[in-house]
């Protein structure tokens, strides 16, 4: 392991030296992947901790296996590397846009996938409502050996994980269907998104669905699915319009935060429309 001159930086090579460190370090240290989070805490009038233990050269957490079956994201892998890596698969498309369009390429190239779903502030990331509405499975190493759990349940016990505990990999199942993933910056880039729906559905010969996910992000300080929204559209065939009068009918479900760049209510009115966009994406239409 490496220790920088000023001592805040430990660089270890391998993910078993990294978990020692972070424990050893309990509330003084934590992990520092892209960076483009705990760069910013002095904005955000945060302080920094006193030792970051750098991710960057442990190789596991930068790999990405595709099968038929899943899809594993190590939790280093860049927002910019995910999207190229999935950007054919019909699938996985909501996530690739979720990947590729979150930010600014800037961000993208050096923002992570564990970053993005283990900071606990940031109601408006991307992939998270992408990964929720395609049933992410998430793996955390810790001394005690490696666990896995649904990103759903992880989203619950982020802010209460122990000191050298860390985002691993992401699982996720490949599904026959299609997925979509639409958001709303107020300008057009660089913005965190007001509001963020990812969708994913599978229709029956007939054309009903027969599956659908829904996870709305940004509006909430955390995302989550629409299960009064999935309901509703079971059974039934979906087109943009009629699909749009159902979210406006199922908007009770939500109450949208307050913030410098909207007010809670203008999140919650905008999801019709994003939905209505996320039908159309995954339609081809």
């Amino acid at each position: 392991m490496t220790v920088a001159a000023h001592g805040s930086l430990l660089v270890p090579s391998s993910l078993d030296t990294a978990i020692a460190a972070l424990t050893d370090l309990g509330e003084d240290g934590a992990p520092f992947a892209g960076g483009t989070w705990i760069m910013r805490a002095p904005i955000r009038h945060e302080a920094r901790k006193a030792t970051y233990v750098a991710l960057g050269r442990i190789a596991e957490l930068r790999e990405i296996t595709i099968t038929p079956a899943a899809l594993e994201i190590g939790a280093g892998v860049t927002h910019a590397a995910l999207a190229s890596a999935i950007t054919t698969l019909d699938d996985l498309r909501g996530l690739a846009a979720a990947a590729g369009r979150s930010a600014n390429p800037a961000v993208r190239a050096a923002a992570t996938v564990g970053g993005n779903l283990c900071t606990v502030a940031f109601a408006a990331a991307d992939l998270v409502p992408a990964l929720l509405c395609l049933d992410a499975e998430v793996e955390i190493a810790g001394a005690g050996g490696r666990e896995r759990m649904m990103l759903e349940a992880f989203l619950v016990r982020r802010g209460t994980l122990a000191p050298g505990h860390l985002l691993t990999r992401i699982i996720v199942p490949r599904h026959l269907g299609h997925s979509a993933h639409a958001r709303l910056p107020l300008r057009k880039a660089g913005d965190y998104p007001v509001a963020i729906v990812s969708l994913r559905v599978a229709c029956d010969p007939s054309g009903r669905v027969r599956e659908i996910r829904i996870a709305v992000g940004a509006v909430e300080p955390v995302a989550r699915r629409w299960p009064m929204l999935e309901a509703t559209l079971t059974g039934e065939r979906l087109d943009p319009e009629s699909a749009a009068e159902r979210a406006a009918a199922c908007l009770d479900a939500f109450t949208g935060r307050d913030g410098i760049e909207a007010p809670g209510w203008y999140r919650v009115h905008i999801l019709p429309t994003l939905f209505r966009r996320a039908v159309a994406a995954a339609s081809g239409s």
